[in-house]
């Protein structure tokens, strides 16, 4: 198993762009930013959660504190492919981020219950202590988008990105035989996140609002768990209506509103 590992502690500021609006802001940043050397790549995620959904039903009503767990790769993947276990946390509006790597097949097997550790680090420690936290965790969605990365010439904290093509799936949880989702985003629209460890540069602040783009709150794994409970609801209506029909003789009426 690789020893890398990474603590990011940052401000996390999210914004939804049409086309124009993610040309425009990109030329703009490009004077004091540049693309990273992956350029456009494909991220995947597995969140890891309760049968109930406990961890993103928690996040979505906004807490003070919250936490997230997930497997991530980038690119395709196979059982050797480098792979992430992260535990996102966000308190008072600060995003904290600590994750290990290792082989893919490793990582996925000890989120699924294997008893293999991951390694002694602190890092480690705290992922096996969040297993134990909520001892019921399975894969519950895969979360995966296109991403171009761009990040401060001058200053290393400085970091912006432009997703797209967000896709999630309730069915396809394993990165392997990952297979293609539902889309989040409208076409040409833009899921940008600025990451800052201090403050937003005024300057930017300015020609974002010059351009129409203002702040939102937006979370992917929680987007997608809300769109699953639509469908859900719909199946259970559709499913009554036909029994009530088969059942009633009623014809075009509407049992479950």
């Amino acid at each position: 198993m690789s020893e890398y590992k990474e603590i990011f502690q940052r401000k996390e500021i999210k914004y939804l762009l049409n086309e124009k609006q993610f040309v425009d802001i990109k030329r703009y940043l490009e004077a004091f930013a540049k693309v990273d050397e992956y350029g456009l790549s494909r991220i995947n995620n597995i969140y890891f959660d309760t049968p109930n959904f406990y961890l993103i039903r928690t996040s979505l009503e906004k807490p003070l504190y919250k936490e997230k767990l997930r497997l991530r790769t980038y690119g395709h993947t196979t059982d050797e492919t480098n792979a992430f276990i992260e535990i996102k946390k966000k308190y008072a509006g600060i995003v904290y981020k600590r994750r290990i790597s290792g082989r893919y097949e490793q990582m996925h097997d000890y989120l699924m219950g294997g008893d293999e550790e991951i390694g002694f680090s602190q890092i480690a420690a705290e992922i096996k202590a969040f297993k134990e936290r909520y001892d019921e965790l399975i894969p519950a969605m895969s979360i995966c988008y296109d991403r171009i990365a761009m990040a401060g010439i001058d200053d290393n904290d400085f970091r912006v990105t432009f997703d797209t093509n967000i896709e999630w799936s309730e069915e396809s949880t394993d990165l392997r035989d990952i297979k293609k989702g539902k889309q989040l985003l409208k076409p040409q629209q833009y899921l940008m996140e600025i990451k800052v460890s201090n403050a937003m540069p005024v300057e930017l602040s300015k020609k974002m609002s010059e351009l129409g783009i203002f702040p939102t709150s937006f979370s992917k794994y929680g987007a997608g768990y809300m769109e699953m409970v639509r469908e859900r609801n719909q199946e259970f209506i559709r499913v009554n209506n036909n029994i009530a029909k088969e059942t009633y003789g009623m014809k075009g009426k509407v049992a479950y509103a």
